[in-house]
């Protein structure tokens, strides 16, 4: 068969498979995240139905398709909106990274992994995947949430230590000196903190230059400042995530809002590619053998992170019912464990590194949209199984609770 007819067949049954997989989940009520992972699984190395030709393809999808996902993130959110929750929260970072690195370094040296594992592991497991949640937060319709803004400085925070984080462990990796390792640090911090000042700075002059009456024009301004600021963000070694979400916190007005409504479908269609790509490089034969200590550091690192939330989201004046909703959105893992795994890999350092991280994410990012739907209704139940009944003064029709308070507003 030609080349080019394989390629559109196989690209034709990925994305009418994803179709019929998201209009199966939206009958049910539940994120197709999940689904889209197992329909990689199937595609994928190892799977019942491998792909050929389109595979090169829904690599590079996969990227624009978490492009994408930070973009219309960051178009919901103004310039100063982010500079005041970075300035609230950077704690909440801090905890994050206690909490969620300790207990993926501590898994490497149990093993047997040595110190430079451990640090790599220990990335894996504190960074959430902001394509995942971003994902889920529009499928649950929580963008408008009290809550979002904390998930999203924890995420941000996440976000930007990884302009820290990459270069040390790339240097640790190659052995690279303390000079050249400092110099690629260097760089990326300055990146970051360049990128950030224009969005902060001129976000005015940047949505008056990209707006446009003509939807087309506008969808091509939008759409190639997005990819091009992603694109040399990474190449300077900063996530190409962070250059998109910045981007679309840098627009604000009729540009933000004509853009979101242009972007929707495409976010939509390149995200569920990323998911399947996902999927597609974790071959089923690898998981059984380390599944039991990733299922271990699953359980606990989910735990961490529903505590991540809710501290930060008590932190801010959220009530209890969004604290919970805070921290089941943070569960699910990505884009970046993956990243950081892949490093360590190529780097040769631990053989068993690469599958056991997979494995890890994989639970999570399926159980991720789970959590972020249902520990709040979870603990909602069970705190009110535990909660006794208040005692009643007064008699006949003037019966009172003396614990009677006004309910809480979620």
């Amino acid at each position: 068969m030609h080349s080019s007819a394989r390629f559109l067949i196989e690209f034709g049954a990925i994305i009418l498979a994803l179709g019929l997989l998201g209009r199966f989940a939206a009958r049910f009520q539940f994120s197709p995240i999940p689904l889209y992972l197992l329909a990689g699984l199937a595609f994928g190395e190892g799977g019942l139905l491998p792909l050929g030709t389109s595979e090169e393809f829904v690599a590079i999808g996969a990227e624009i398709g978490v492009v994408l996902l930070l973009l219309m993130l960051g178009l919901e959110y103004s310039a100063s909106d982010l500079v005041s929750n970075l300035k609230t929260q950077y704690s909440a970072g801090l905890v994050d990274a206690a909490l969620n690195a300790l207990p993926g370094a501590a898994m490497a040296l149990l093993l047997g992994w040595g110190p430079v594992a451990a640090v790599v592991l220990a990335g894996v497991t504190w960074i959430s995947s902001s394509g995942v949640i971003a994902k889920v937060l529009g499928d649950l319709g929580r963008l408008g949430n009290r809550e979002t803004p904390v998930i999203l400085s924890v995420l941000v925070l996440e976000d930007l230590s990884m302009a820290v984080y990459l270069p040390i462990i790339t240097a640790l990796l190659a052995g690279t000196g303390l000079a050249a390792g400092s110099l690629t640090l260097a760089v990326a911090l300055g990146a970051a903190a360049l990128v950030l000042l224009v969005a902060v700075r001129y976000g005015r002059h940047i949505s008056r230059f990209v707006s446009s009456d003509d939807p087309e024009k506008l969808l091509l301004v939008v759409l190639g400042l997005t990819l091009l600021v992603a694109g040399l963000a990474q190449q300077l070694q900063v996530s190409a995530a962070v250059g998109a979400f910045l981007v679309g916190i840098a627009l604000s007005g009729e540009a933000a809002e004509g853009a979101h409504n242009l972007l929707s479908p495409l976010r939509d269609l390149f995200a569920a590619v990323f998911f399947v790509f996902f999927g597609l490089h974790t071959d089923p034969a690898s998981i059984p053998p380390v599944l039991l200590p990733a299922l271990a550091l699953a359980v606990v690192t989910a735990g961490t992170k529903i505590a991540t939330g809710y501290w930060a989201a008590r932190r801010a004046g959220i009530s209890v019912k969004g604290r919970w909703r805070a921290g089941g959105t943070l569960v699910a893992r990505g884009e970046f464990s993956i990243v950081i795994a892949g490093l360590a890999v190529t780097a040769g350092i631990e053989p068993s590194l690469g599958p056991l991280a997979t494995a890890y994410v994989l639970i999570l990012v399926i159980v991720g949209p789970l959590t972020a739907r249902y520990t709040e209704p979870l603990a909602t139940l069970l705190t009110g199984r535990r909660r006794k009944p208040a005692p009643v003064t007064g008699t006949g029709e003037n019966l009172v609770s003396v614990a009677e308070e006004p309910h809480e507003v979620a």
